[in-house]
């Protein structure tokens, strides 16, 4: 498995890392994502390691806390051998700083992430979305003061525009603060906005990317066609009408193709998980997976990379159209402007 620096950064995390979000009891919201818990859970952090994975990563939000909580009863010992990422943002109570990034809530719920953990330090704390009633100064200088205490090692940000995450960086390095090297954000094949601003942002400005969702839902794992969805993630949460265009289903007719020239040994969800792993800017992919059968066909895709041949037909076929002012950058300005993936490859 190969190991990447996040951003800026000496922290060393694997290129597939694991998310927890399917770490539950089974009810409340999460409970469609996954009921993982107990020896299942044990036996999955198992693999993962035994494969090379060293980066878990999770939320206090997921299953109310129970995905923190299974997740540290899931490591035991082995804490020490991994790098563990959680995020805060998200309601967690009734009362009025019970959400949001005030530095109320943020140290708190750092507080109550490490109970729920069972560790003394978190190596990536990151904030879960984008606070627009909280100045980013205050955020900012609560997560550098829980640095300094050494609850927590790195910083990163999810969810956030290109702007939002330029400003949180001038802020700490005039304010000499904690700075993010991360960003955790959707990308895929078949959603690829986040090459217009956030991995530019996190190229040029040393911010590595934690890819989330890189299977679309489960969308590109070929599985889910026509009326074969049935009680899944993907049907249940309503996203199958998103992908439901020509362009999604070109994107899956190419995977196709690949995966029969490739032979038997070869899956959907590799090919789209190897198309991540080969973007400019890309640090670490989050992997979700309810079942064993599921988490080792995922982590398959380390064994292997796409010819560069086949990234152009994967690119070609899931292609969106620029926007403004990218588009305006790129129809007007190309000799001063070249593709992201040209002028900084």
């Amino acid at each position: 498995m190969e190991n990447r620096f996040l951003g800026k950064s000496g922290l060393e995390v694997s290129v597939f890392g694991f998310g927890c979000m399917t770490f539950s009891d089974g009810t409340g919201r999460f409970g469609a994502t996954g009921s993982t818990n107990g020896v299942d859970a044990a036996r999955q952090i198992d693999l993962c390691i035994e494969h090379g994975v060293n980066f878990f990563d999770t939320a206090d939000v997921y299953a109310a806390g129970r995905s923190e909580e299974i997740l540290g009863e899931a490591l035991g010992k082995k804490r020490k051998r991994v790098v563990v990422a959680t995020k805060a943002f998200h309601r967690m109570g009734k009362g009025p700083h019970d959400t949001g990034l005030s530095r109320r809530h943020l140290i708190d719920a750092c507080d109550a992430s490490l109970r729920r953990l069972g560790t003394d330090w978190i190596d990536l704390y990151q904030v879960h979305n984008f606070d627009s009633l909280i100045p980013q100064e205050e955020t900012l200088r609560a997560l550098d003061d829980l640095v300094r205490a050494g609850k927590i090692r790195y910083i990163g940000c999810s969810n956030h525009a290109g702007w939002q995450l330029a400003k949180a960086l001038g802020i700490s390095k005039e304010e000499h603060l904690a700075h993010y090297i991360g960003q955790q954000i959707q990308y895929s094949l078949v959603s690829r906005v986040a090459e217009e601003e956030l991995l530019p942002c996190g190229v040029d400005m040393g911010v590595g990317a934690i890819i989330w969702s890189p299977l679309a839902q489960g969308f590109l794992s070929g599985k889910f066609r026509g009326e074969t969805a049935g009680n899944t993630r993907l049907e249940q949460m309503n996203a199958l009408k998103g992908y439901d265009n020509q362009r999604c289903q070109d994107v899956l007719s190419v995977i196709d193709i690949i995966v029969e020239a490739r032979g038997s040994n070869v899956t959907h969800s590799q090919v789209a998980l190897n198309w991540v792993k080969a973007r400019l800017g890309v640090t670490s992919i989050l992997l979700g997976a309810r079942t064993d059968v599921q988490l080792l066909d995922n982590l398959g895709a380390a064994n292997w990379s796409l010819s560069q041949e086949e990234i152009d037909t994967l690119d070609q076929a899931s292609q969106i159209a620029l926007r403004y002012p990218v588009s305006a950058q790129q129809n007007y300005g190309a000799e001063r402007n070249p593709p992201v993936f040209k002028r900084f490859g």
